[in-house]
């Protein structure tokens, strides 16, 4: 999956975070806080801090301790809550860390990291488009009407 953008709940102003799979036209959204959509969107825009912020040090102190973080995947959806877990390798082993979906995105932008998800999560949660996008403006539009329309119960699993 990549990271195709970040929007606003038209309700509540919540940020969301929009993931793409990177063979179709699905495309995951995920509600975030404030803090770490500004993470995020920091990053993918190149901005910089004069201090590290967070998921900055986080990194600064993984790659100082010889660990790369290898993939980020989000693993479930349960009671409205996705779930997410980063993997890290460390020395001759990889270890799986439970997060949410947010921080491991803002450490995968970070580091370089593939972004994944669980078939379940996309079958059960993404949007997709029936014809072929190529316009980010028009996914954006799309997506705000959607928005407008959906909350997060919507994504709840019924069984």
């Amino acid at each position: 999956m990549v990271i195709y953008g970040v929007s606003f709940d038209m309700v509540g102003k919540q940020p969301i975070v929009l993931l793409k799979t990177v063979d179709s036209n699905k495309f995951l959204p995920i509600w975030i806080g404030h803090p770490e959509a500004a993470a995020i969107l920091m990053k993918l825009q190149g901005a910089t801090t004069p201090r590290p912020m967070t998921h900055d040090l986080l990194c600064d102190m993984l790659g100082e301790l010889e660990v790369k973080c290898t993939q980020v995947s989000v693993t479930e959806l349960r009671d409205n809550t996705f779930f997410a877990t980063i993997t890290l390798h460390v020395g001759d082993r990889d270890v799986e860390i439970d997060s949410r979906p947010s921080d491991a995105l803002a450490i995968a932008v970070r580091s370089g990291a593939p972004i994944f998800a669980a078939e379940e999560v996309i079958a059960e949660s993404a949007i997709e488009f029936e014809h072929e996008v190529e316009d980010t403006e028009e996914v954006v539009d799309r997506f705000k009407e959607f928005l407008d329309e959906v909350s997060p119960e919507d994504f709840a699993s019924e069984g």
